[in-house]
């Protein structure tokens, strides 16, 4: 029973991530093939086909970590997978955020996520591809590199759509 706590609490902690006016309020639902939990480590590892949801946000991978700091809060959560995925809407634009990767890193302090490998974000029809891709929620400011750890780069392509 405590072990079904303390994951209830981990995925609860997403919420920062996705909070728009009522997110928060939203039930957080995990769904996943497996789950291998280390309390004193701080981390939840869900694997096989997971998906995340909590609101209008969504995180999908074959795997998704979720760590804690020693306060007990979310530090980072981190999906892997052919095409990682996740979705945010923010609350004034019509359409959402939506970004793939095969590694997708929240880091909660900063409010940032990182995509890697064969990175792409697509927000209002605006399209960022890349190696590397950074996104600050707050700042609403994407950041791209072509260079990947240990592999080929992956070259920058933008397409931005015309005002109006």
């Amino acid at each position: 029973m405590k072990a079904f706590i303390y994951t209830a609490m981990a995925a609860a902690c997403l919420v920062p991530f996705y909070a728009t006016a009522d997110n928060h309020q939203q039930p957080v639902e995990v769904v996943a093939d497996q789950l291998d939990l280390d309390q004193r480590a701080g981390t939840a590892v869900y694997t096989g086909d997971v998906e995340i949801r909590q609101g209008n946000m969504l995180i999908r991978g074959d795997e998704v970590e979720i760590q804690r700091n020693e306060e007990g809060e979310l530090s980072r959560a981190t999906a892997l997978g052919e095409r990682a995925y996740l979705r945010r809407q923010p609350e004034d634009q019509d359409g959402p955020m939506e970004g793939w990767g095969r590694r997708v890193i929240y880091h909660v302090a900063e409010r940032r996520v990182e995509l890697i490998d064969q990175a792409e974000i697509i927000q209002q029809g605006d399209r960022f591809t890349g190696g590397r891709l950074e996104y600050f929620i707050d700042q609403e400011v994407v950041k791209a590199r072509s260079d990947v750890d240990n592999q080929e780069s992956q070259r920058i392509r933008m397409t931005l759509q015309p005002e109006g």
